[in-house]
């Protein structure tokens, strides 16, 4: 895409944002980015569950308007899904099952509909987190009895 597209893309999108109410700092765009960045290969978000991550005044659909001017190249944006753990990319530049492609690469399943399990793929910080840390508290146990 060169610069003018672009800019024209960058445009469109934050009048988008202005009329939802999406605040158009840089700093709003940037905790959307941080939290994406963190979500690990082979695992999925919802816009929404970012959105309430943020926490009050953020929507599903405000992050939606922010990962559609994501970079593709530093920002793995595919592993944002839909609440129905569907693609819904609305990037018209790209081929339409490309975000699909993206995660089945990275073992993600869908079914016939587009779909994959939430309850398998999504992720939730908390929960990596508490893994982390029980996986620490056993490696240490075993260490301390030479297991």
């Amino acid at each position: 895409m060169d610069k003018s597209t672009k800019d024209r893309s960058r445009t469109s999108v934050d009048s988008r944002e202005a009329a939802h109410g999406v605040e158009q700092s840089d700093g709003y765009r940037a905790r959307v980015y941080e939290i994406v960045q963190r979500i690990p290969e082979g695992r999925v978000m919802t816009y929404g569950q970012i959105a309430e991550m943020l926490g009050e005044g953020y929507t599903a659909r405000t992050v939606g308007f922010v990962m559609h001017a994501a970079d593709e190249l530093t920002t793995p944006w595919q592993r944002v899904i839909n609440s129905q753990g569907a693609c819904s990319t609305g990037r018209v530049i790209l081929p339409p099952d490309k975000q699909q492609r993206m995660l089945e690469a990275e073992d993600i399943v869908f079914d016939k509909r587009g779909r994959c399990d939430l309850n398998r793929y999504r992720w939730v910080e908390e929960e990596d987190e508490e893994a982390r840390r029980k996986k620490d508290e056993d490696e240490a146990q075993q260490s301390l009895f030479g297991e």
